[in-house]
């Protein structure tokens, strides 16, 4: 995976070095602390140091241009023009983050007073101004149409602050993850189901991407190649995975691995990071083969980072992989029942689920029809782990645009509906009632995606960096 690039640059006054013996070592001092703070392994900072004159900034902006660089961190550290700015941000062009860091909680007014030399006073006061030219970059970005952000806080000692700026890091990450994925679509849109349907060069549009078209036949005949060796071995690995029960047929078990042994062959020789797929497989006994035998395959590969949704849910594949890319995982869900009686949502779907966020071992049921598809064969059941979740929606406007709907809730134990499918009980701060009519109100589809943790702050800063409304619903 390509690491993420951050730029950095601080910026100053070369006027005052002369002045004030020993400032720009001092800010540069603080420059150092903030990158020692974004570095980690996935991350590869480009800190270019104070720019100080316009000519440098010019400089500036090219070389991050040059660079790649997927977000901008703007150490304010002293007084210093706005033409020093400027000139990096509109060459860059990418997302800036204006850090407003004072490099202690407040001065030592009697230590300073008592430096009685009027130079040196400025001087380390100039060292601790930060604040003072943030209305004027401010002011220069919205007249020049440029979007920016903003943390205030502390150099040092504020987890408020350095949470805020590593939310930042992991949204921009996750952006890139988004811009270099390959989605998969094989087969095609459930009749009737008009919510479903996505405008597919709006999803290059707003996250980048490609969208590589599969036939089903494909996997068909991939699925022809698979050897006997090859079934045994992911039929053990099944039963590693998952907990088979003892009403799985061996050959459903069997027919389960061929497809999955296919299904990896397939994601490697597309490089897919992500897959939608729905087929009726009518008249085409190979594909309905294929198509009846995908879930326990598709469930592993969305545990691997890889995630799978059906019905051609394009919208909702997205989502997935947003919250997998998060590290939060990433489910298939749409509303299951309504328990007034515990104030819960029950949710689930049926098909593939995110085995690795599982409350448990995911259970393998045989199933003697997929209800509202063709065929029949084995399928998942499992909730997911009890605790703080996060739910997330891309929704296509009436306006054609893209936006995030996003809710914190609690997944909480409690009686499920044992039929061969995902599904859990979900309590919300607004309660079930609320929570209903809240979601609904925003028209999204009636798939959702479910991951543990609430990252809801994350993926509002990830809609602000992709140019997306994001409602927040609790």
């Amino acid at each position: 995976m390509r690491k993420t690039k951050v730029g950095l640059f601080g910026i100053g006054l070369d006027t005052y070095w002369p002045q004030f013996r020993g400032l720009k070592r001092r800010l540069e001092g603080y420059l150092d602390a903030v990158q020692n703070r974004l570095e980690r392994p996935e991350v590869e900072v480009v800190n270019l140091g104070l720019i100080d004159t316009p000519p440098k900034a010019l400089e500036a902006g090219h070389r991050f241009r040059q660079e790649d660089v997927d977000i901008l961190f703007l150490h304010v550290t002293t007084y210093a023009l706005s033409s020093t700015v400027l000139p990096v941000v509109q060459r860059a062009k990418v997302p800036v983050i204006i850090l407003n860091l004072s490099p202690v909680p407040a001065m030592d007014y009697a230590a300073f007073n008592r430096l009685g030399n009027r130079t040196a006073m400025t001087g380390e006061w100039l060292a601790h101004c930060g604040a003072c030219p943030v209305p004027e970059i401010a002011n220069v970005f919205n007249r020049a149409r440029i979007a920016f952000y903003q943390v205030t806080g502390m150099l040092h000692d504020d987890p408020i602050c350095w949470d805020a700026v590593n939310s930042w890091i992991e949204s921009a990450r996750v952006a890139g993850i988004m811009f270099h994925n390959r989605l998969g679509l094989m087969g095609h849109y459930y009749c009737g189901m008009l919510d479903i349907a996505s405008d597919l060069t709006q999803h290059c549009a707003t996250f980048g991407g490609h969208m590589e078209i599969i036939e089903v036949e494909e996997l068909a005949a991939l699925r022809r190649a698979v050897t006997a060796r090859q079934i045994h071995s992911r039929v053990r690995e099944f039963y590693q995975a998952f907990d088979v029960q003892s009403d799985c047929s061996a050959a459903e078990l069997e027919r389960a691995a061929r497809t999955s042994v296919a299904l990896d062959r397939l994601v490697k020789e597309h490089d897919l990071g992500s897959l939608a797929y729905y087929h009726m497989g009518t008249g085409n006994e190979e594909n309905e083969d294929a198509i009846s035998s995908i879930i326990l395959g598709n469930s592993m590969l969305t545990a691997r980072g890889i995630p799978v949704a059906g019905e051609y849910e394009v919208k909702n594949v997205q989502a997935m992989k947003i919250l997998d890319s998060f590290g939060v995982g990433g489910s298939f869900t749409e509303y299951y029942a309504m328990d007034y009686k515990d104030d819960v949502v029950l949710m689930g779907h049926d098909g593939p689920g995110h085995i690795a966020i599982a409350q448990g071992k995911t259970k393998v049921r045989p199933l003697q029809v997929y209800h509202g598809k063709v065929g029949r064969g084995l399928s998942v059941e499992m909730s997911v782990k009890h605790g703080p979740v996060t739910l997330l929606a891309v929704v296509q406007t009436a306006e054609g645009q893209l936006k995030f709907l996003v809710a914190e809730a609690e997944s909480v134990p409690g009686p499920i509906l044992e039929i061969g499918n995902t599904n859990s009980r979900y309590r919300f701060r607004i309660g079930a009632r609320q929570f209903v009519n809240d979601w609904n109100l925003e028209g999204p589809a009636h798939h959702c995606a479910v991951g543990v943790g609430h990252v809801a702050g994350k993926i509002e800063k990830l809609g602000q960096l992709l140019g997306m409304e994001t409602i927040r619903v609790c």
